[in-house]
């Protein structure tokens, strides 16, 4: 009876978000508003002489006025600029070439098939849900590919296939973040980060692996919880399956993909070789000046290694497939990829000239000056801020799905604030990270909310939002918990987040 009330009520609370979300502007309509904002509270700002002292230069900082003839000259001029000097446009795009060849070929849907099926009945759910996690690679190949092939296993094994999908569905985006090698997730934060980080110290640099050794493990606590909630809490749940719906039969990999997943693989391991021997050895063509690996062109160019390592693979399957006959198909399938990112690039436009004014103003500096004063007197120290944080970016993400769109707002106000107080921008980013990923599961402002209700019902015709959210809120709970405990543990011990990415940061 208890169950069932809390489970109406929370039902009604997800109902209002979900009205109140469906009522806010695109995102891109919102960065325009923030800009126009910006803009507006220079002029106050200006008015009302406000000013605080830099940490850093120890000089007082007043804000500008944009709302003057120099400032709209300034404004008109540097459009364009903003625009393509944004430091994830670039990332995103190149790395997006590669993966969509890979993506269009075949390549990685074929990867995830293989993983999938060829796992031991005894760790299929660990297999199915570590493999939710890993194909964030190929951006949407998770929500398209996975879960439903999820739900057909456990249908085929006489489990309950909302299990399964579940179980697929909380890897793929509960574990959005975590992975085991750099996604394209990981240099289009990075990119807003840096930009962010430099609104303090304007050489700074966040590099796409900056969060590289917390998400690989990551990665493997996961899979361990999501395993783990879907036996003990999911499974037992939702009880025998007992819909009209047959099994399907599950098709193995044909002999003609498998030969094309082994081409891709020696492909793969050539490229690797090579990247190896340039870097491994002292005096390693891939090495950095002074023969450093931290910052070498490996480690800060690791795009262009993205996008040859899945441009390459690719190109080899879909050959061997019969998919790509000639150059053109090869570049159709990058235009493709092309094609899947013009909604962020309406997105983009708008984030940089509002990250560009934010900066301009110097409202950046002063809203994290002011904030970092009310943190200190707070004295909660870095772990209770830490954790309050991931709590604020899952409460955020239930209202705005896009985790580049939150944190080209977020980042400019928190990463400075959080410098200020002695965190680096590489923590404020895997801790936002967390928050972004464990609400993704239950948040209907996510952009596969609705298929994923839609894969639900093909077993199950009754099923809604609320047997949705309460199927993954479990889930959601658990990951907060675990990833939470991960991220004192590591604070505790000082460990660094990446390639020289630590915990704190010194003005």
């Amino acid at each position: 009876m208890k169950r069932a009330l809390f489970n109406i009520i929370f039902a009604k609370i997800l109902k209002s978000v979900e009205i109140v979300g469906n009522r806010l502007p695109h995102p891109a309509t919102l960065f325009a508003i923030f800009a126009v904002f910006v803009l507006l509270f220079s002029g106050l700002g200006d008015l009302l002489n406000w000013s605080v002292v830099h940490p850093g230069t120890q000089e007082v900082v007043r804000p500008v006025n944009l709302l003057t003839v120099e400032g709209l000259h300034k404004i008109i001029l540097k459009v364009v600029p903003n625009f393509t000097s944004f430091a994830p446009l670039g990332i995103v795009l190149v790395a997006m070439l590669g993966v969509g060849i890979a993506d269009s070929s075949g390549l990685l849907g074929a990867l995830v098939r293989l993983l999938v099926l060829s796992s031991s009945e005894r760790i299929l759910t660990f297999i199915i849900v570590f493999a939710g996690v890993i194909s964030n690679l190929a951006s949407n190949v998770g929500y398209v590919l996975l879960i439903p092939l999820a739900g057909i296993i456990f249908h085929t094994m006489r489990r309950h296939p909302l299990a399964g999908m579940a179980a697929a569905f909380a890897g793929v985006s509960g574990g959005f973040s975590a992975n085991v090698v750099i996604g394209t997730v990981d240099p289009l934060l990075a990119g807003l980060s840096q930009e962010a980080a430099r609104i303090i110290d304007p050489s700074y640099t966040v590099n796409p692996t900056a969060n590289y050794y917390f998400m690989f493990v990551s990665a493997f606590i996961i899979a361990l919880i999501g395993t783990w909630v879907t036996e003990k809490i999911v499974v037992p749940r939702l009880g025998e399956y007992k819909g009209e719906k047959k099994a399907e039969k599950l098709t193995k990999l044909s002999r003609l993909e498998k030969k094309g997943l082994v081409f891709s693989m020696i492909t793969f391991g050539i490229l690797l070789f090579f990247i190896l021997l340039g870097i491994i050895p002292q005096g390693g063509y891939l090495r950095g000046s002074g023969g450093g690996i931290l910052h070498s062109p490996l480690i800060e160019g690791v795009i262009a290694f993205i996008f040859i390592l899945f441009g390459a693979t690719g190109m080899v399957y879909g050959v061997v497939m019969g998919k790509f006959k000639s150059d053109t198909d090869v570049v159709k399938s990058m235009a493709g990829s092309m094609k899947t990112l013009s909604m962020y690039l309406v997105l983009v436009f708008f984030a940089a000239q509002f990250v560009a004014y934010f900066k301009w103003s110097n409202l950046g500096i002063i809203t994290a000056v002011k904030g970092a004063d009310v943190l200190k007197s707070l004295n909660w120290g870095v772990i209770p801020t830490m954790i309050l944080f991931v709590i604020f970016s899952g409460l955020i993400n239930l209202l705005m799905g896009s985790a580049s769109a939150k944190w080209a707002i977020l980042a400019p106000i928190f990463i400075p604030m959080f410098m200020i107080l002695g965190y680096s921008p590489e923590l404020s980013q895997v801790v936002y990270r967390i928050g972004d990923s464990i609400t993704n599961i239950i948040s209907p402002m996510m952009s596969f909310f609705a298929l994923i209700i839609a894969y639900f019902q093909s077993y199950d015709s009754k099923a809604g939002l609320g047997t949705l959210v309460s199927t993954m809120l479990p889930y959601s709970l658990f990951f907060f918990l675990g990833w939470s405990l991960l991220l004192i543990i590591w604070i505790l011990l000082g460990i660094p987040l990446g390639p020289g990415a630590g915990l704190f940061y010194s003005i």
